[in-house]
């Protein structure tokens, strides 16, 4: 009776612990399908890839985790990628900035439209006290009718010749001992983000703004400052993607990154992060982007059609969700 006993705790803290990190094990369940499914998967080729266009997508939902970490919401992630990635290809096609040190002015002006996008996220959230869903659906709309306006609706070449542009393309193409440059920088500003979440007062502050933000008013501590950079800093990132996006390509186009604000808070939410605010990690954020990258590629491997793809991302949203609801469940006291 007794080793019966023992063992029905042993199976109830197995599955607490599945329950418990249900990102992982929806992750490591995937690698062994995808594996499974596709001897391509596997490949050295084929993984590289993969991290290199989950680049834009990291970006993003680092900046959303930011942003659902003080309970606001950003839906103009996407657009505002589009945005950078469209005055990288205008300013280096059409205003000159050709040599090395144009190159790193678009850089900088790239990221400072970022930031201007976030921060007009920002006003209208903190100065007009509108709701962030409202806010950032008004950036999100606003930023891609102007990208759409930069160039007519039509795809900026780069000027393959221009120093800039080879520049460009070789970080976007090329790898560093085999791992390829924007995956080098997205692993960078993620350890960054793991810094400033778990040892500075700006990350816990973040933190607690989402999870009692009452308290910390009452605290003496300006919240507004907070909720108002993590918009901008959301911004700033997603202003990269679009540049790390045109890297790739040597193409700029109004109508990239479609779709990724969904996908930025499905990484989220598969990693754990509360839609609530307070409760949400870097590195569990990252293991949803790489759930929602690995559907994408073996489905694409499979030469299976993009439309399943979002049943699936669906379902899997909907399982970590219903996990993260029976853990906190059996967190609460009885």
């Amino acid at each position: 009776m007794e080793e019966r006993i023992d063992n029905d705790k042993k199976n109830l803290n197995v599955i607490s612990l599945m329950m418990k990190y249900n990102a992982i094990v929806i992750l490591i369940v995937l690698i062994i399908v995808s594996t499974v499914l596709s001897d391509a998967f596997l490949t050295a080729t084929n993984i590289m890839n993969l991290l290199r266009q989950l680049v834009p997508l990291t970006l993003a939902s680092l900046g959303m985790l930011l942003v659902i970490l003080t309970g606001g919401i950003d839906l103009s992630v996407a657009s505002v990628t589009a945005v950078g990635g469209m005055f990288t290809g205008i300013l280096i096609a059409n205003y000159n900035m050709t040599t090395s040190m144009g190159l790193f002015g678009t850089i900088v002006i790239v990221l400072a439209v970022g930031v201007l996008s976030g921060a007009i996220t920002g006003f209208f959230v903190i100065g007009l006290k509108m709701a962030p869903f409202v806010a950032s659906l008004a950036t999100m709309t606003m930023a891609r009718g102007f990208a759409y306006l930069m160039s007519n609706g039509q795809p900026v070449r780069l000027p393959m010749q221009a120093e800039a542009t080879k520049a460009l393309s070789t970080f976007g193409s090329q790898s560093f001992l085999g791992i390829p440059w924007p995956v080098i920088l997205a692993v960078i500003i993620t350890l960054i983000f793991v810094f400033i979440t778990k040892n500075t007062v700006f990350g816990r502050l973040i933190i607690a703004s989402g999870s009692n933000e009452t308290a910390v008013r009452l605290a003496g501590i300006t919240v507004n400052k907070y909720i108002f950079f993590s918009y901008v800093i959301c911004g700033m990132l997603c202003s990269l993607g679009g540049l790390v996006t045109t890297s790739r390509v040597a193409v700029a186009a109004p109508s990239i990154a479609v779709g990724l604000e969904l996908d930025a808070i499905a990484a989220c939410v598969i990693g754990g992060a509360s839609l609530a605010g307070g409760k949400g990690t870097v590195v569990n954020t990252i293991i949803g982007v790489l759930v929602l990258g690995l559907i994408s590629n073996v489905m694409s491997l499979m030469s299976i059609a993009a439309y399943p793809q979002q049943i699936i991302k669906g379902l899997i949203i909907v399982l970590a969700v219903f996990l993260q609801h029976l853990t906190n469940q059996e967190k609460k006291p009885v």
